[in-house]
């Protein structure tokens, strides 16, 4: 294939043609590969599922709010996690946090 004797148009073409065998191909080497890892944990008693540590459908619950914001009591916060601004402006203004608690 001579790709400077080709005309504009049938560069497009063969543009278009390459990119879906491409989709194609790499959407066929997807299931392959799903495939033979869901055999190899097969063999040892396995699913992929567990192989990747998903859960099993339970969803996590949301930690309760522990503290809140007396001046926005929409804002609180769990405890967990990097402190919210107010905890952090309320600290530094000389507040205890347990003045902050639900």
């Amino acid at each position: 294939m001579n790709l400077k004797k080709m005309t504009a148009a049938e560069l497009r073409q063969l543009r278009k043609d390459v990119d879906a065998a491409l989709d194609a191909r790499q959407r066929q080497d997807l299931s392959d590969a799903k495939a033979a890892a869901e055999a190899a944990a097969g063999k040892f008693g396995f699913s992929l599922a567990d192989l990747a540590g998903k859960s099993s459908g339970r969803a996590r619950s949301k930690a309760a709010s522990k503290y809140r914001n007396p001046g926005n009591p929409d804002q609180t916060w769990t405890g967990r996690g990097r402190k919210p601004q107010w905890v952090m402006d309320a600290l530094a203004g000389g507040t205890d946090i347990t003045a902050l608690e639900i």
